[in-house]
């Protein structure tokens, strides 16, 4: 059984625009982190803000528990809410910070729940601070101390780790995440960082254009973009059309295994992962390095191939210089997304999502 339930949630601001959201169906089960994926604009927060009841939607329910909430105000709604600007009373301790929530409970009660719950966010020994006097990550947990001290059913997380230092930020989020797992309570977490959403979220949906594109296990969605736009948006990936027949595919990288089978025109994702440069073999290659990305860990190829470039990792080990010929070895098969390949790959920034430059006849 789900314990949040989305259903065709639709939000106009004016009757002439197009809705900001349109359409958006998902749904959350008990002990679940679902993140929000998606680019600025695209409606994620402000689906977050219906669910909270700060905005009324045009269209569309909300049930949590089973209980319709679009006619139950925002603050008896059993929901914890953490802003991206954690929203900290600054002339408040942090023990009255946590206290603030807990107004139905009586002394002292109140002071008992809110020590406890500090010492859960390991903040114990800090009661008496102010909120300018702690690091923005200890910001970021009082905010969080705060969000589940009435024990909420679900907790909603507007972007929590935007305003932190990229250190701190991978620090932090670990520590929700253990933290959302520990108490076993739910989560929808709005980013739209694609390491953040799959890094803390067991689920995620990705946003465009105020619609969900797709909704799956991270992993699932990450290594299964249905899309151009998905596949583009959760990491750098390369994308090339082909002709199906089969199980494989003909592209301007040779013949592919492909992830599903397809006869025709196809277009498919292949991630840098997927794919690696190897030693040409009696001038059989078929492009040229054009530039070598060194990461410590892994090296990143450019690889031109028929006015083409592909991205490609490797091991650190494997050297090839710039200039050098090779060939490009899929170690994956190539993902099929769902979608027409006659109107291109999609109408993103060129940035987001390069033009696709031949089709294999």
């Amino acid at each position: 059984m789900n314990l949040l339930e989305v259903s065709g949630l639709t939000k106009r601001f004016s009757p002439e625009q197009d809705p900001v959201v349109d359409n958006v169906t998902f749904a959350v089960k008990p002990g679940e982190i679902f993140g929000l994926l998606g680019p600025s604009g695209c409606g994620k927060t402000t689906t977050l803000r219906m669910i909270a009841g700060f905005e009324m939607p045009d269209a569309g329910d909300v049930h949590l528990g089973g209980q319709c909430l679009l006619a139950v105000p925002t603050e008896r709604r059993r929901l914890g809410i953490v802003f991206q600007d954690y929203a900290l009373f600054p002339h408040l301790s942090v023990l009255k910070n946590v206290m603030f929530g807990l107004h139905r409970m009586k002394n002292p009660a109140r002071r008992n729940r809110a020590l406890e719950v500090l010492l859960l966010v390991g903040l114990s020994g800090y009661e008496d601070r102010m909120p300018d006097e702690l690091s923005g990550g200890q910001q970021q947990r009082v905010a969080l101390a705060r969000a589940i001290a009435a024990e909420p059913e679900l907790i909603l997380l507007d972007e929590p780790f935007s305003n932190l230092d990229a250190a701190l930020r991978e620090q932090t989020r670990s520590e929700v995440r253990s933290l959302l797992k520990k108490t076993g309570m739910s989560a929808i977490l709005v980013t739209h960082d694609q390491e953040e959403a799959l890094s803390v979220s067991d689920r995620i949906g990705v946003m465009r254009d105020g619609r969900i594109e797709q909704v799956g296990p991270s992993e699932e969605v990450y290594h299964r973009p249905h899309s151009c736009f998905v596949a583009q948006f959760l990491g750098r990936t390369n994308v090339l059309l082909g002709v199906g027949h089969g199980a494989y595919a003909d592209t301007p990288l040779g013949e592919l295994q492909i992830s599903e089978p397809r006869f025709g025109p196809v277009l498919l994702s292949l991630r840098p992962e997927h794919v690696e440069p190897a030693a040409s073999n009696n001038g059989d290659a078929q492009g040229v390095v054009t530039a070598r990305e060194f990461k410590g860990h892994d090296i990143t190829y450019k690889v031109k191939v028929g006015g083409t470039e592909y991205l490609a990792h490797t091991e650190y080990t494997r050297y090839f210089a710039p200039g050098e010929s090779v060939r490009l070895v899929a170690r994956e098969p190539a993902v099929v997304l769902h979608e027409d390949v006659h109107n291109g790959c999609c109408d993103e920034p060129e940035s987001l999502c390069p033009k696709i430059t031949a089709l294999v006849m």
